[in-house]
């Protein structure tokens, strides 16, 4: 059984993902530098290098909802450096969540969703240029793949 799906409806789906993770991020930067921090906790700044949450309010709405906002108008435009927008807007959620954890130590649901969201831009980056089927036969065993 081989499953195809054509690219543009891979690029629909990533340019959505793209939307909505440039939505989320301009909406937590306003929480995080107008409102400071819109109603999370002071305390969870303790032990990090901020007394509030002005600084990574404006990284998360400018560098992480930039790049995302970069990745789906690149992609909307079909402009050539729109996949490598893409791969640093996934990376990019990817680090700040990761960043996010080990400095304030605190735990949410919301954090495997983002982080989740980075992973999956990537592999529709992967499965964009083609190269889907080969993380496939990478992954899955000799004896256990559906033959053509």
């Amino acid at each position: 059984m081989k499953l195809s799906i054509s690219a543009a409806v891979l690029r629909g789906i990533l340019i959505g993902l793209l939307l909505f993770g440039a939505v989320s991020a301009f909406g937590g930067g306003v929480l995080g530098a107008a409102l400071d921090g819109g109603g999370v906790p002071l305390s969870y700044l303790d032990g990090t290098p901020f007394t509030d949450y002005l600084v990574p309010g404006l990284v998360l709405g400018a560098v992480i909802g930039g790049t995302q906002l970069a990745g789906a108008i690149g992609l909307l435009r079909r402009t050539s450096w729109a996949l490598i927008a893409t791969v640093v807007a996934g990376f990019g959620m990817m680090i700040w969540i990761f960043v996010e954890i080990a400095l304030i130590r605190q735990y949410s649901d919301l954090q495997s969703i983002y982080f989740t969201l980075g992973a999956l831009e990537l592999i529709l980056v992967y499965a964009l240029l083609g190269l889907a089927s080969t993380l496939v036969r990478g992954l899955v065993p000799a004896q256990d793949r559906v033959s053509r």
